[in-house]
């Protein structure tokens, strides 16, 4: 079957390719005429375990190809995604659609043979039913018709979260619709994934509150490890025990300083907006946002507390930059927050990530970038874990005493064992313990 993917950012890209490996015809289309032409030269756009050398696979094979022309890359094509950004509007925190009615309107000009037009954007509930107003007020003279399929990926993970999916929902009460889309996940099925048929809008609406919901446990679990610092208990421990109830489940119950990225400031703030929008007020989801907010200038203060007394003019060692580990995404990451607020404790800042340098850089003008993880350390007054990257799990913490100005550890992702920190002669401050 041949797929036009509209849209080659994160979503898109990683879309698209996985789709081309499962033996469809993929046509990934992009306005950027610089990244279609890195694209075609195996230049990725953004950093994702193992997507390269799919890309190249797949290109190689013939199955997956390039356009900046969607009337090329729409033509012949079953199923058709959008999977432009959606961002947060700027000033009210709407999700901006324009990018996909855009696209919409572009398909209604050049669609020649029927097709299902796919959201795979996240959009809030109602967006199918806009973009199936403008494609029907469209020249259109085939068949065709609207869909949502929103993504679960993880970023460092959306590989293999494509290919062994906890669920694929497909949004859509037509008939013809079903069977088209059912037909691209066919390769799926021998993994049994479980595939989820609903009304479009339950499937938008499905996205959101998935999003919400693990923002509210990551949240739950941070206050919680505030409260544990205070009443001497341990969240690593408290987490596991109530992980351990099948009701509630261990995942994303990991203390740490506040959750970024591209989907869950904007999803939840989005939502708020839909809530509002209907006179029904999401005030769980409200509170989550706050504290989020809030929590990441806190984690910069507690770097600050561990300095000690008169910490301006002191040095910090932040490791880590991105928000999450394998992915260069600094997207509301919280370490934007922390050096923000150490820099106005006059704390000068150097820091080391694998991949996110670049794309911090622009962020982060005041902190000093280095190459390595040890030049960051050296003449450091503290080094703060801030994202869990491998490369930080097994530090020299003999060398660290050697090169850096004091032996203060501050682990803002308890990657390591307190009691061990300290038998190396390091002061030690996680969260929640």
């Amino acid at each position: 079957m041949k797929i036009a993917m509209v849209g080659s950012g994160y979503v898109g890209l990683v879309s698209g390719v996985c789709f081309a490996d499962f033996g469809h015809e993929v046509v990934c289309i992009d306005k950027d005429p610089g990244k279609i032409e890195r694209l075609r030269a195996g230049v990725m756009p953004i950093y994702e375990p193992g997507l390269a050398d799919l890309v190249r696979r797949n290109t190689v094979s013939g199955r997956l190809s390039f356009t900046t022309d969607l009337a090329e890359g729409i033509a012949g094509a079953s199923a058709i995604f959008i999977a432009v950004g959606t961002p947060s509007r700027r000033g009210d925190g709407h999700a901006d659609l324009s990018f996909v009615y855009a696209v919409a309107e572009e398909i209604g000009q050049s669609l020649k043979n029927p097709a299902v037009i796919v959201t795979k954007s996240t959009v809030p509930v109602g967006t199918g039913d806009e973009v199936e107003r403008i494609l029907a007020e469209s020249p259109i003279d085939v068949r065709f018709a609207v869909a949502s399929n929103p993504e679960f990926l993880r970023e460092g993970a959306a590989i293999d979260d494509f290919k062994r999916p906890d669920r694929i929902v497909i949004g859509s009460d037509d008939e013809w619709a079903r069977s088209i889309l059912a037909e691209v996940y066919r390769p799926l099925f021998l993994n049994r994934a479980p595939i989820l048929f609903t009304a479009r809008r339950s499937a938008e609406m499905i996205k959101y509150a998935a999003n919400a919901f693990l923002a509210v446990k990551i949240t739950f679990i941070n206050e919680i490890a505030d409260l544990c610092e205070k009443v001497g208990g341990d969240v690593q421990d408290v987490a596991r025990g109530i992980g351990l109830d099948n009701r509630i489940g261990p995942k994303f119950l990991h203390a740490g300083p506040g959750y970024g990225g591209s989907c869950f400031p904007k999803d939840t703030l989005a939502l708020l907006k839909t809530g509002e929008d209907h006179d029904t007020p999401l005030r769980i989801v409200e509170a989550v946002v706050k504290v989020n907010d809030t929590r990441k200038r806190a984690m910069g203060r507690k770097v600050i507390e561990a300095l000690g007394e008169s910490p301006r003019g002191k040095r910090v060692a932040m490791l880590g930059l991105t928000f999450k580990p394998n992915t260069d995404d600094m997207r509301d990451a919280p370490s934007i927050a922390i050096a923000q607020a150490l820099s106005d404790a006059g704390v000068h800042v150097s820091a080391f990530d694998p991949e996110g340098m670049a794309g911090a850089k622009l962020l982060m003008p005041e902190v000093e970038m280095t190459t390595s993880v040890y030049e960051a350390i050296e003449g450091a007054d503290a080094v703060v874990i801030v994202t869990e990257w491998d490369a930080f799990r097994a530090l020299d913490f003999q060398r660290i005493k050697r090169i850096a100005n004091a032996p203060v550890l501050v682990d803002l992702r308890n990657i390591y064992r307190p009691d061990e920190v300290r038998a190396a002669g390091f002061a030690y401050t996680g969260v929640g313990r």
